[in-house]
């Protein structure tokens, strides 16, 4: 798995995976959970994996999408 994105926004996050989706494009989101360590402020980002052999296309669908990759 590699990072494509990482972002305190739950909106982004759940955007980028339905586009991925859509793709065909199995992502993962992590630290889901650490809102339960920080209270729900958002202070912590969530980052978005995909399978390395999809991480280009998956870029792809990032950049025709306008999506910060907040890196």
């Amino acid at each position: 798995m590699k990072e494509l994105l990482r972002s305190t926004d739950p909106t982004i996050m759940a955007f980028a995976s339905a586009l991925l989706e859509g793709e065909d494009i199995d992502c993962f989101q992590m630290d889901v959970n650490m809102s339960i360590l920080e209270g729900g402020i958002g202070i912590f980002p969530r980052r978005l994996m995909v399978h390395e052999d999809d991480y280009d296309a998956a870029l792809v669908v990032m950049r025709d999408n306008e999506i910060p990759l907040g890196r």
